[in-house]
C-alpha cells in the first residue's frame, strides 16, 4: 500500500456515507476504480434490488480491465436480489481489490476474498496490521456496517439515542415545553442524522407535546419509518405521524416489550433506529441494554432547574452499577451548543 491510495479509500467512504439511510436491508457501500493513478469509475449502493456499489463503479467505467477496486466492504459472492459482485469483478478483469471491512456474516466472511483470489485477482484486506495511517479508514468502514451487522447477527436494529438537553440535563421545562433548547445549528445536524437512519422512534409524551413529523428535511430520497410507542393508546388520531404524507410508514406499538419491538423492526429490514425521546423511553432503553450510541446536544447556556423534565426518568442507578459511556471523538461546537458522541464503555459500571 502507498500513501496516495489513502485518498481513494477516503472517496469510497464518502460515497458509502451518501447511501446511508437508502439501502435497507443492504449495507451502504462505496466503491472506486482506479487505473494508472487515475479515477476511472465510482459507485455506491443503490436501494434494495438495485445495483451494489461495485456494479455501479464497473458500469461507470468504459474499460475496467487492469484497474484497482477500492471498496468499503468485502464484495458479495452469492446470488441475492442481484448477481454476485465477485462474478462481475472477475468478468471485468479487475486486477486488484482493496477492501476495508470483511462481511460481518460468519457464513459469508472471507468467501468473496477466496473467490477473487481463486480467479487470480490480488486482494488486500485492510486490518490493524496495515499501519496507523489506515486505521481511521478501517474504523469508518466498520462503523458504516454496524447497523447491518447488528440486524444480521442479533436480529435487532442498531440503536442511536439522541437527546437535546440543558446544562443541568433537562430536556423540557416543567410544562413539557422543549422547543427550542438547542439552536438552529444543532437542529440542522439532527436533520442530517435522520437522513442516516431507517426509522425514528419516540414515546407517547413527545408526540402529544410536540406533534413532530420526525421526517428528515430535506429528505434527499430517504423514507424512514416513524416508530411510536403508545402503551396506553393516549395519542390523538390527529397527530402528524398519523395524518401526513408518510402516515403509511408510521408503526404504532402498545404493550409490547422493547425487545419485541426491536425484533419486529428488524423483520421490516430496519437496521438503524434513532430514538429521539423522551425521558422514560431513554431510561427504558438504557435499562434493557439497547443503547449502542448516545448523541447529546448540550445547550450549556440554558439551565431549567429541578422542576424541568430530566433526560432520564426518575429512579436510576447507584454510582457502582450505573451505565457508563465514553466519548468516541472530541466534542463538536454547533453554534452555541456542544455535540457529544458516545458509546457504551466496557470498563466500569
Amino acid at each position: 500500500m502507498s500513501a496516495p491510495e489513502l485518498k481513494w479509500m477516503q472517496r469510497a467512504i464518502e460515497l458509502a456515507r451518501e447511501s446511508e439511510g437508502l439501502t435497507r436491508p443492504n449495507p451502504p457501500v462505496g466503491a472506486v476504480l482506479v487505473r494508472d493513478g487515475q479515477l476511472v469509475g465510482e459507485g455506491r449502493t443503490q436501494p434494495a434490488g438495485q445495483a451494489h456499489a461495485e456494479i455501479e463503479a464497473l458500469g461507470a467505467c468504459e474499460d475496467p480491465a487492469g484497474s484497482t477496486l477500492y471498496v468499503t466492504l468485502e464484495p458479495c459472492s452469492t446470488q441475492g436480489r442481484t448477481g454476485a459482485c465477485t462474478d462481475a469483478i472477475i468478468a471485468a478483469k479487475v486486477a486488484r481489490v482493496v477492501m476495508l471491512a470483511t462481511d460481518p456474516n460468519p457464513d459469508h466472511a472471507g468467501a468473496g476474498v477466496d473467490v477473487l483470489r481463486a480467479a487470480g485477482i490480488d486482494v488486500d484486506c485492510m486490518d490493524a496490521s496495515s499501519g496507523p495511517d489506515y486505521l481511521p479508514f478501517i474504523e469508518a468502514a466498520t462503523h458504516l456496517i454496524e447497523p447491518f451487522a447488528m440486524r444480521m447477527l442479533h436480529q435487532r436494529p442498531f440503536v442511536t439515542l439522541k437527546l437535546g438537553m440543558t446544562l443541568d440535563g433537562r430536556i423540557a421545562d416543567a410544562d413539557g415545553v422543549s422547543q427550542w433548547i438547542t439552536g438552529a445549528e444543532a437542529r440542522e445536524d439532527v436533520q442530517a442524522l435522520r437522513c442516516r437512519v431507517d426509522a425514528v422512534m419516540v414515546g407517547t409524551e413527545t408526540v402529544i407535546a410536540d406533534d413532530p413529523s420526525l421526517l428528515p428535511r430535506p429528505a434527499k430520497g430517504r423514507e424512514p419509518f416513524r416508530v411510536i410507542l403508545d402503551r396506553k393508546q393516549r395519542i390523538p388520531a390527529d397527530r402528524k405521524v398519523f395524518c401526513d404524507e408518510a402516515k403509511e410508514r408510521t408503526l404504532r406499538f402498545g404493550e409490547e416489550s422493547l425487545a419485541s419491538v426491536m425484533q419486529a423492526l428488524a423483520k421490516r429490514d430496519i437496521m438503524h433506529l434513532l430514538c429521539e425521546g423522551g425521558g422514560q423511553l431513554a431510561t427504558s432503553l438504557l435499562q434493557d441494554g439497547l443503547v449502542d450510541e448516545l448523541i447529546c446536544y448540550l445547550a450549556p447556556g440554558k439551565i431549567l432547574g429541578g422542576d424541568g423534565r430530566p433526560a432520564f426518568a426518575a429512579g436510576g442507578w447507584s454510582l457502582a452499577d450505573c451505565p457508563n459511556f465514553e466519548a468516541v471523538r472530541a466534542p463538536e461546537l454547533l453554534g452555541k451548543d456542544l455535540k457529544l458522541v458516545m458509546r457504551p464503555s466496557h470498563s466500569g459500571g
